[in-house]
């Protein structure tokens, strides 16, 4: 018998602008954090990839 994994729900950690009101101002400044966040996720990935990377060949077997 297979236990079936039911998906996992996304993790939301912000909330969307409602866009209808927003003036272009306000939406240029939406974009910029959104950037930001993005490049600040993006640097962590790197981090933990270079992480695993060394992790990885710390514990390579010897030849």
């Amino acid at each position: 018998m297979e236990i079936e994994e039911e998906p996992r729900p996304k993790h939301r950690l912000f909330s969307p602008l409602k866009l209808d009101g927003a003036a272009s101002e306000e939406l240029r400044a939406y974009i910029d954090d959104l950037r930001e966040e993005i490049a600040r996720v993006e640097a962590e990935l790197q981090r933990k990839q270079a992480h695993l990377t060394a992790a990885a060949a710390f514990f390579k077997p010897a030849p």
